[in-house]
């Protein structure tokens, strides 16, 4: 079997191997014949600290080869995206069920590999704010990876969303998603902006004391996301401005564990309706998966990076 595998010598930090052992799933996994995977930010990260023979992989779309020997999940020949911890950047890979959705023919494999990690960390994260029918919602890096998921389920949901991009050219990006207002900057001394009763943070760093002092009284700030692990300070007098006694959620989207399918299936439901639009910025053949890295590093395109798997 071929498949992707750590190594130090290799562009990216990576080799394609041409002679991987077939996977032997275990009672609750089903064995997935993977079409296409995405890459996430955090992968260059994973790749860099487990430089020697690991298989990266954590978001997949495919078809069920062979059905989880206890009958749990869905059967031979059924379309899913798959919620993976590793190893998904190869032909074949054995997948829990509990981290499974089946696929309406509406959603290609490219839409549906673009999923997992991004939507369900915004899908999860929203609900940090309860309901947020007709609330004002704030957020942060409005066009990356998790951010585009996190506008469009905000908006789905009914809240007012402003949305804070990195430059005037992703403004318009962020109005395509469905954002109410868009801005560049939180410290906009003529902006009247807030108070907000949920945050979805991306961005970290000086960014999140901002949003905290845009908090209402009692709100909630997600935080999910610090790019270049930046350093990040905050005082209580930020929760002077407006928010008090608000929470701060530090946010890891994988827990809880046993739920990642039902929540998988939730966000290919608003795909396959059209409530809910993957922006893929990159697809290439898979065998070009060290190149994404290069890409991503020039910030040569925007939106999720998708690979397809040929034979």
């Amino acid at each position: 079997m071929r498949g992707f595998i750590t190594d130090p010598a290799g562009r990216a930090g990576l080799r394609l191997n041409e002679d991987l052992p077939e996977p032997a799933p275990k009672p609750h996994e089903a064995l997935v014949e993977v079409r296409a995977y995405a890459v996430n930010n955090d992968e260059a990260t994973l790749i860099s600290r487990r430089p020697d023979g690991w298989r990266p992989g954590q978001d997949a779309a495919g078809v069920v080869l062979r059905a989880a020997a206890d009958g749990s999940g869905p059967a031979e020949g059924t379309r899913v995206a798959c919620y993976l911890d590793a190893e998904g950047w190869a032909q074949r890979v054995p997948v829990p069920t509990h981290c499974l959705a089946a696929l309406d023919d509406a959603v290609s494999f490219e839409q549906a590999a673009a999923l997992p990690i991004a939507g369900l960390t915004a899908l999860r994260a929203l609900r940090v704010g309860g309901a947020v029918l007709g609330r004002q919602v704030l957020v942060t890096g409005a066009t990356g990876g998790v951010g585009q998921f996190a506008v469009q389920l905000a908006v789905a949901a009914g809240a007012t969303v402003t949305a804070l991009v990195s430059s005037p050219e992703r403004i318009q990006d962020a109005q395509a998603l469905g954002a109410h207002r868009v801005v560049t900057s939180l410290d906009d001394a003529e902006a009247t902006l807030g108070p907000f009763h949920l945050v979805l943070e991306g961005v970290g760093g000086d960014v999140l004391a901002a949003a905290v002092r845009l908090v209402a009284p009692g709100g909630h700030v997600a935080w999910y996301g610090n790019p270049g692990r930046r350093t990040t300070e905050i005082s209580l007098a930020d929760f002077y401005a407006q928010g008090w006694n608000a929470h701060i959620v530090g946010f890891i989207s994988p827990h809880p564990e046993q739920t990642k399918g039902e929540d998988l299936t939730i966000l290919a439901r608003l795909v396959a309706d059209g409530r809910l639009t993957p922006h893929i910025g990159l697809v290439l053949d898979w065998t070009r998966t060290p190149e994404v890295f290069e890409r991503m590093a020039a910030r040569a395109f925007r939106g999720k990076a998708v690979l397809t798997v040929s034979g």
